[in-house]
């Protein structure tokens, strides 16, 4: 493992499957192995070792070659959440320091308005001229890597809602890669990938262990989620499996059930990034059939902390089928108290984690890496429960995170944007439980005195500063907010409100 880098995943297909469909834009076949190999080291000898590059992209094909191409260098891959806002990309941007951000056309001129003048040439349109004359030199030549060299930085929000970004190696990824084939499913070359979830997340870090195993590539026309079009790929391609956020599974089925389609060519549905409710998942093991299999990790820990076996949704055991499963292959889980000592079964405390996967520590930031990782241990701010059997189930989140369609939305940050609107005197936001979206995000508003606003200027005026995901569903307006002696506002208080009200509409 001592010249480890996850290039040599691509390398070991290109040679035993050179002339195969590797790359799929819809129907399209984009590239073969051979021609994606041959790219990535084109572009590899374009970079410079130890540096970044950022990618700011709806899903698409050049993901994969940008990906490859920086590993191949040793650089790291910076990717960025097409959600997100102009500002709040330059933001992360302005940490990471990349070398080169490429973009999409679509996103590439609010991505250089947001950036400070200088930075605005480090922008390359993906498609356009100077993008392919980054391809056009002599290929690198691949040296010796150490396991420990970043290859991605995950930027995720912290309890403030001011990003991290998880510096994670070649190590972390061939760990992450070996364990979800040691678990989660066994890949061959007659099997294909839906890259129906964001590239820059989840489904991304699906690549690896899919292009080791010479598993085809396929990007949605559309560049995201539709059902129809997910269930066309099903049937086109061989042994199709994605990686889905609940909602979308939620969607899928309800497609299915309204259609009465026929699903052909579904191999498996990998879920995970927010709550899957037993009774949705029931619903959905019916229409689809002992396909899943259930994934809690985090980007700290990519993908991989514990899993639910496609065997226990069999089991019809809600308390399996309720909770995030066993420790995955290298993986060691503990619940602990305030002290780090470990919890009875039952008992609830936090979620501590250590292996090969967790990362190194948080990109410049030394005192977030200390309170993340104690004593070799990744301290994920979830709170939990181990039972006898050593199944996990989760019980709250110490960080406040509202997960909404798979997507983290930390209260701190829609609270900072409503709090610069003239007319909002105090808000508290926070997550209310949904059917469709698993939570969505509610504002408790206190208008300034003598002012009024209403939800429309709320939300534009959200729209402004943070990206269109997290603003919130809701707004409730109130005359104050509940507090305790300290002058700390009472969530729980906040929440007995919601619970106590029948959920309503935007106002």
């Amino acid at each position: 493992m001592a010249s480890m880098n996850v290039f040599s995943l691509l390398q070991r297909t290109a040679r035993q499957w050179p002339h195969a469909g590797a790359v799929y834009l819809g129907r399209e076949r984009v590239q073969t192995w051979v021609q994606l190999h041959g790219r990535a080291l084109a572009l590899a000898g374009a970079l410079k070792p130890h540096t970044r590059i950022a990618i700011a992209s709806e899903n698409c094909p050049q993901y994969l070659e940008l990906m490859f191409g920086a590993w191949a260098a040793q650089a790291a891959v910076v990717p960025l959440n097409y959600k997100l806002h102009p500002r709040e990309m330059a933001d992360i941007a302005g940490d990471a320091d990349p070398a080169h951000l490429f973009a999409s056309p679509q996103l590439a001129p609010g991505l250089r308005d947001a950036l400070p003048m200088p930075w605005r040439d480090r922008v390359v349109v993906l498609g356009s001229d100077a993008y392919e004359a980054l391809f056009r030199g002599p290929p690198a030549n691949l040296a010796s890597t150490d396991p420990q060299t970043l290859a991605w930085l995950f930027y995720t929000s912290g309890t403030t809602g001011r990003s991290k970004g998880a510096m994670l190696s070649h190590r972390n990824l061939m760990a992450a890669s070996l364990a979800h084939l040691s678990d989660v499913e066994r890949i061959d070359e007659h099997c294909s990938q839906i890259h129906a979830a964001p590239m820059s997340h989840g489904s991304g870090l699906y690549i690896l262990p899919y292009v080791g195993c010479g598993a085809r590539q396929l990007i949605p026309a559309s560049q995201g989620f539709e059902p129809d079009e997910f269930l066309d790929l099903c049937t086109e391609h061989p042994g199709c499996g994605a990686f889905l956020a609940p909602t979308m599974v939620q969607r899928l089925r309800m497609a299915v059930q309204a259609s009465g389609r026929k699903v052909q060519g579904l191999r498996s549905i990998v879920y995970g990034g927010g709550p899957m409710y037993v009774d949705e998942l029931k619903k959905s093991l019916q229409v689809f059939g002992q396909v899943f299999a259930q994934i809690y990790g985090q980007g700290e820990s990519p993908m991989t902390i514990t899993w639910v076996r496609r065997e226990d949704h069999a089991s019809g055991d809600d308390a399996v089928l309720g909770s995030v499963g066993i420790p995955r292959t290298g993986v060691e889980v503990r619940v602990v108290d305030e002290r780090g000592q470990p919890m009875p079964p039952g008992e609830i405390g936090e979620i501590i984690c250590r292996g090969d996967v967790v990362m190194g520590g948080y990109w410049n930031n030394p005192k977030g890496t200390a309170e993340a990782l104690r004593d070799g241990w990744l301290y994920t701010g979830d709170m939990g429960s181990l039972d006898e059997r050593g199944y996990l189930t989760l019980r709250d989140r110490s960080k406040d995170v509202v997960i909404s369609g798979g997507s983290n939305i930390y209260p701190r940050e829609v609270e900072e944007a409503l709090l610069t609107h003239a007319a909002v005197d105090e808000v508290s936001v926070l997550g209310q439980h949904d059917e469709e979206w698993g939570e969505i995000v509610i504002a408790f508003v206190v208008a300034a005195p003598g002012a009024r606003v209403n939800a429309q200027q709320l939300d534009a005026h959200c729209l402004e500063r943070i990206a269109r995901f997290k603003r919130p569903k809701r707004y409730v307006f109130v005359d104050a907010l509940p507090k305790n002696s300290y002058g700390k506002v009472l969530k729980r208080v906040l929440r007995d409100q919601l619970a106590a009200a029948p959920a309503g509409s935007r106002r």
